[in-house]
């Protein structure tokens, strides 16, 4: 993702980068001469970095373990934050990142990219505009088998931690709507290179009565679906999915018919640095902040408390 980040800054018109931080001097050299930066931007720390160069905001682009050290300090300097997904790798850890942005008021802003694709936008305007009437449930499949290697792999719900706060997330902007309850089992296949549990199947009912489905694979053997999953929503009047990041409806009785892509100028990262930019620059309010993002986390944690406890757990 430090490369994504990388790229992405550097081919903004608008964002350039003040310096860097990172601790392993093998990874600093190969990025020296990969991206031709100045070496004498690099810092050991970030409290370094922030001493030695001026700076609007920050990147944080660490494992989700360091993301509170990293924000909180940035915060607390009274220096923006947008920060990788998941907000951070425990739910003490969030809260303490929403308590350090309410208190200085500083923005946090967590980069949830998945909601900023032309298949998701398209599925988004579908589900808002074209008429197939009121949502009764949501199916979501999702299977891929990445090989990482690093910190994902050490996980104890890698697929549910890392990943599936994605879906989690697209559920809570798809319908409108934030989960009430969760109950969900998790397990690993015997092939499985992950250390904890890859894979995982977890029902959600939503404030407006929307029951969804997920069921999801970090260790799939073959027919992998895309990154922003395969859904199915039953509606009044018919229905619509997203199948191969292309979006179809069906009304009842009818036969189905391929969407026309929206048209995006940006996707991505390169939509969420924008958005940071003019929350920065512009003070134009950004989504994902950590105050509303904290909800598509707390849908992971509460997964997770589902799965050690085998219960229904009660969300929001």
């Amino acid at each position: 993702m430090g490369n994504a980040w990388l790229q992405a800054v550097q081919s903004s018109p608008v964002v350039e980068y003040a310096g860097f931080v990172e601790v392993n001097a093998t990874i600093a050299a190969e990025q020296v001469e990969k991206y031709n930066l100045d070496g004498k931007t690099i810092f050991k720390s970030l409290d370094e970095a922030l001493r030695s160069v001026q700076a609007d905001g920050i990147i944080n682009v660490t494992p989700p373990q360091f993301h509170k050290t990293v924000s909180v300090t940035a915060l607390n300097a009274g220096i923006r934050v947008l920060s990788e997904k998941p907000l951070a790798g425990t739910r003490p850890d969030a809260l303490a990142i929403v308590e350090a942005a309410n208190r200085t008021g500083v923005l946090h802003m967590v980069t949830q990219n998945y909601r900023y694709s032309v298949p998701t936008q398209t599925l988004k305007r579908v589900l808002t505009e074209a008429g197939m009437g009121e949502i009764g449930s949501a199916h979501v499949e999702f299977f891929k088998g990445p090989h990482f290697g690093g910190f994902r792999e050490e996980m104890a719900y890698p697929l549910i931690i890392d990943m599936a706060i994605h879906h989690f997330d697209l559920m809570r902007f798809l319908l409108d709507s934030d989960p009430i309850s969760v109950f969900g089992r998790s397990w690993n296949p015997a092939w499985s290179w992950f250390k904890g549990d890859a894979s995982a199947s977890v029902t959600l009912t939503f404030a407006n009565r929307v029951t969804v489905s997920y069921n999801g694979s970090w260790c799939s053997q073959g027919r992998e679906t895309p990154w922003n999953a395969h859904w199915r929503f039953e509606c009044a009047n018919g229905v619509v999915a997203l199948h191969d990041d292309q979006v179809y409806t069906q009304l009842t009785g009818r036969e189905p018919v391929l969407v026309e892509p929206v048209q995006m100028e940006r996707t991505g990262q390169a939509y969420l640095l924008q958005e940071f930019y003019e929350a920065v620059a512009q003070g134009k309010a950004p989504v994902t902040t950590c105050q509303d993002n904290i909800k598509s986390l707390g849908i992971v944690f509460d997964v997770v408390e589902s799965f050690a406890t085998g219960q229904v757990v009660r969300s929001g």
